[in-house]
């Protein structure tokens, strides 16, 4: 017990030693010491740190990214998506295809006429393709740039106005492309047919950037039947860019490409690849989306 006794009273003076006035082994003035410093260092650190930060953001701008020299080409994208990139339904069961058609047609609610209308906003940059149009630089004091509009009715029988299942009801589905958006970037055309597949050539023409999808495996040669394309051009029509960000181009409307199948293959599974081609779009293996897509597509109809 006088050994337990001695042990607590050693502790008790090592928390409050009452002789010297210290507290924790320390003096009042010692841990004022203490403190003061702590503050001074710890207060130097989050000056250099914020000091830093405001350094970085005086070399950003609010408009367009700072350093672009390492951006890839745009994705391509559909719509409908699914998280296989697969289309499979049946013609004898809407339910199969509801799925589809319901993306489709909020995928296209932008588009609509009525949402188009504002002079302020928007502007028309004509139906058929022309060049770049030029709405001045990023960093120039015009403020917020029109948009071009992209009516619904230039996709013909895929827009969903007459027919609201786009297709698919009759088997002849049709898929939206868009190219994703990049800021300040301007894709161009191919400037000579042998940089371009012998099936793309035709639809090399002034002011667009083509697109074409056919059969991915050789297997499926023959199977994919007759596509359409409907949009201005049959594909990006030059004067939709370039695109100048969220800030100065808020109502920006992408345009589209859209594509039906007419006459695929019933009951079996088609694999169709759909590409974009211009002097400054490439392809990587890594990324399946880069300036094109595949899709799995299988319609039944037993």
């Amino acid at each position: 017990m006088p050994a337990q006794n001695k042990e607590d009273a050693g502790w008790k003076q090592f928390v409050w030693n009452s002789e010297r006035k210290e507290f924790l082994g320390r003096t009042g003035g010692s841990w004022f010491k203490i403190l003061v410093f702590y503050i001074i260092f710890y207060g130097c650190l989050a000056g250099v740190f914020v000091g830093t930060i405001q350094a970085l953001l005086l070399t950003l701008s609010t408009y367009k990214p700072t350093w672009q020299d390492r951006v890839v080409p745009p994705g391509l994208t559909h719509s409908p998506r699914s998280d296989k990139a697969e289309l499979a339904f049946n013609l004898n069961d809407a339910e199969t295809y509801f799925k589809y058609t319901r993306a489709m047609k909020e995928f296209l609610e932008p588009y609509h006429e009525d949402k188009q209308r504002d002079q302020m906003q928007y502007e028309d940059c004509g139906t058929v393709p022309d060049d770049y149009k030029n709405r001045g630089e990023l960093e120039s004091d015009i403020g917020t740039r029109k948009a071009c509009r992209f009516e619904r009715s230039l996709l013909g029988p895929c827009s969903g106005i007459e027919d609201r299942e786009f297709g698919f009801k009759e088997g002849k589905p049709c898929l939206i492309i868009k190219l994703n958006r990049v800021v300040n970037f301007r894709p161009k055309p191919p400037i000579s047919n042998e940089t371009i597949p012998e099936d793309v050539q035709p639809k090399v023409q002034p002011n667009v950037i083509p697109v074409h999808c056919t059969n991915k495996r050789e297997e499926d040669a023959g199977k994919i039947g007759e596509v359409k394309y409907y949009g201005i051009g049959g594909g990006f029509p030059l004067q939709y860019y370039p695109y100048y960000g969220k800030t100065l181009h808020p109502k920006y409307l992408q345009p589209l490409v859209a594509v039906q199948f007419v006459n695929l293959t019933m009951n079996q599974e088609l694999r169709i690849e759909c590409r974009v081609f211009g002097e400054n779009i490439d392809y990587s293996e890594k990324d399946r989306y880069q300036g094109r897509f595949d899709i799995k597509v299988q319609i039944h109809n037993l």
